[in-house]
């Protein structure tokens, strides 16, 4: 394979996941996407480095807004490793990190880098605009 094909069935991969998995709840995709070994170097606060904490952050995400999907911006690759610009949105109608559902249409931006090896996401680095989100749901200085 050339460099640029591994990007672009790298990007695929990122794209699954964000469209399939996040968007649309397929968890037994998520199992196929991910590798057993995957580590998130960012992990959100209290859920675990690894596959099944990625995973659980998953289901809170999408118990507390149900019709949460993300709008793909733009991604860029360098051989296995994709960095995606995204926008997710959703309507807070369950709780989230204490927070009782609002009924509130939400939408926060988010970066992040996934290595993609032998066709599963083997790890993670990403930065997301929680504080934007926490506020739209009224528990910033600006909810």
């Amino acid at each position: 394979m050339t460099v640029t094909s591994v990007s672009e069935a790298a990007k695929a991969v990122v794209r699954r996941n964000t469209e399939e998995v996040q968007g649309g709840g397929d968890y037994e995709l998520y199992d196929e996407l991910f590798a057993d070994d995957f580590v998130d170097h960012t992990p959100q606060p209290g859920r675990s480095p690894d596959k099944a904490g990625a995973l659980e952050l998953y289901k809170v995400l999408r118990a507390a807004f149900p019709d949460f999907h993300a709008v793909i911006h733009w991604q860029a690759a360098e051989g296995n490793l994709v960095t995606t610009y995204k926008t997710y949105h959703g309507t807070h109608e369950g709780e989230f990190f204490g927070i009782a559902p609002t009924g509130r249409a939400i939408r926060f931006e988010t970066v992040d880098a996934m290595r993609v090896v032998d066709g599963r996401i083997t790890e993670h680095w990403g930065v997301a605009n929680l504080f934007s989100l926490m506020e739209q749901l009224g528990a910033g200085p600006g909810g």
